[in-house]
């Protein structure tokens, strides 16, 4: 369980540490409940208490949810150990609802492996089948809709990923011994929610340095896309088909001590209840774009010893910027060279507004998705120049949106990093900087690390980007939020 000792979890859970919320789970013998280990519930005896490194894994032994604490709201383990990315990704994906009406051969012929090799790796990694951590993927999503939302029966089963209503009604009870309908008897439901949008929230370990993650969106958002506005982050979304727009900003505090405890490591999130069939991967793409699964106190003691100190204590939550889309990343990487923030911000808007889906939403602000890759790698270097990119631009944003468009170059989380930076820096135009950049905030690469970057070197007094990798290897394996810090120590 992540190289934890009963030890170790029996320490965190007495000091109900945040650093270890999401990392293990207590399973409690008595009451046949798993809680959190920072459960604002009075902490049960130690000889009755088992530790799980996952949901799915305490759900298995027949332990159901905690009411108090809401194993659902965990924030996720972001793991760096390149041995397991298949087992990571895989996961990931189930995470992001790939097996919801898809078999587990159609996810392991992405990974080019059998369904028997999927189910073996994922089972040495988090001790259950591929088809269990979906089943407990869905039920956590679907306890949440009933406690946090007005959906009905049949929305909420949808919406969190299961096939059919009696499926979901009979392995909800199956496993928590009581039916949808009586936990939400059970539960209050938000009074606020408007029939015709439904409103969640996405758990982060704090601390959570919102307001710079403000500031570095508000400053690249792409005009009628997103736009940052009263501490409130706003864009729009194509998933899985369906389009629609999505509001995040932080939770407001509630009354009683559990909701407290609940809204003060929280990101509320609001979407039209027409998205809600794609709750899962639109929920783990709010999670890569604000990095909530980071473990900012873990990164900071690392960094601060390895002579960051100033910078950590100066921004002690601050996150890496992820992306909802890596082409619209990697794309915004490209009109960024060699150009300041604000002119590649006016080329990307004229890109969404030529190549990206006109959507309908209730504010004139947000009116058109991100560029499609097909779109532009259908366009003519002619029809590129037009929006303002040079020749050469052009012709390297051509090579991008042609391999992201054919399935050749996937670039999002959890793939084979050294692998896909390497396909990257073969397109024409693309170096390491570029590569670095978008294996950052798209690739969710902690170690990433643009060395070359003028703006680093002058943070670390005009040192040369060969002599900045080299000092840069004292911070790994979390360069990427060393980047953040140093870019930000020369911003602020």
């Amino acid at each position: 369980m992540v190289n934890l000792s009963r030890a170790t979890c029996i320490r965190a859970l007495d000091a109900r540490d945040p650093r270890f919320d999401g990392v293990f789970f207590v399973g409690v013998t008595s009451t046949r409940i798993y809680c959190r280990p920072v459960c604002p519930a009075p902490p049960p005896r130690r000889d009755r208490c088992q530790f799980f490194s996952n949901a799915a894994a305490a759900e298995r032994r027949g332990f159901r949810p905690c009411l108090r604490c809401r194993p659902e709201l965990a924030p996720g383990n972001a793991s760096i150990d390149a041995t397991e990315r298949v087992a990571r990704a895989a996961s990931a994906r189930i995470a992001s609802g790939a097996l919801n009406g898809r078999s587990v051969d159609a996810l392991a012929a992405e990974f080019a492996i059998t369904a028997r090799q999927l189910r073996r790796v994922i089972e040495q990694q988090t001790g259950v089948s591929p088809v269990e951590l979906a089943q407990t993927h869905r039920l956590l999503l679907a306890k949440r809709l009933l406690t946090d939302t007005k959906l009905s029966m049949t929305q909420v089963a949808f919406a969190s990923g299961f096939q059919s209503v009696r499926r979901f009604d009979a392995l909800f009870q199956e496993r928590y011994r009581l039916t949808p309908s009586a936990l939400r008897r059970k539960t209050v439901s938000n009074d606020d929610n408007a029939v015709d949008t439904v409103s969640l929230t996405l758990g982060y370990r704090p601390p959570l340095d919102w307001d710079a993650l403000l500031a570095f969106f508000a400053a690249r958002a792409t005009p009628g896309v997103e736009y940052v506005d009263d501490n409130c982050y706003a864009r729009t979304v194509s998933i899985n088909g369906l389009q629609g727009w999505v509001r995040v900003q932080p939770t407001a505090m509630r009354g009683n001590a559990a909701q407290r405890f609940s809204d003060q490591r929280s990101l509320r999130v609001e979407i039209p209840a027409s998205l809600t069939p794609a709750l899962m991967p639109l929920l783990a793409k709010l999670r890569h774009l604000f990095d909530l699964d980071a473990d900012p106190v873990i990164i900071g003691q690392q960094l601060s010893a390895s002579g960051l100190e100033k910078q950590v204590v100066a921004r002690p939550g601050l996150r890496v910027p992820g992306a909802m889309d890596g082409f619209d990343v990697a794309l915004r990487a490209v009109l960024g060279q060699q150009v300041s923030v604000k002119g590649a911000t006016t080329m990307a808007g004229r890109f969404a507004a030529q190549f990206g889906e006109s959507i309908a939403t209730p504010d004139e602000r947000l009116r058109v998705g991100t560029p499609v890759a097909a779109r532009v790698a259908n366009a003519t270097v002619a029809e590129l120049r037009a929006l303002g990119v040079t020749t050469a631009r052009a012709e390297t944003i051509r090579a991008l949106a042609s391999a992201v468009a054919s399935g050749a170059l996937r670039i999002e989380p959890n793939v084979d990093v050294a692998r896909t930076m390497a396909q990257l820096t073969a397109l024409p135009g693309i170096g390491d900087w570029t590569a670095q950049y978008v294996a950052m905030r798209a690739f969710r690469w902690p170690d990433g690390f643009p060395a070359s970057d003028l703006w680093l070197r002058r943070a670390v007094g005009g040192l040369t980007a060969a002599r900045l990798t080299k000092e840069s290897e004292r911070w790994q394996p979390w360069r990427a939020y060393a980047a953040m810090h140093l870019w930000s120590s020369v911003h602020d």
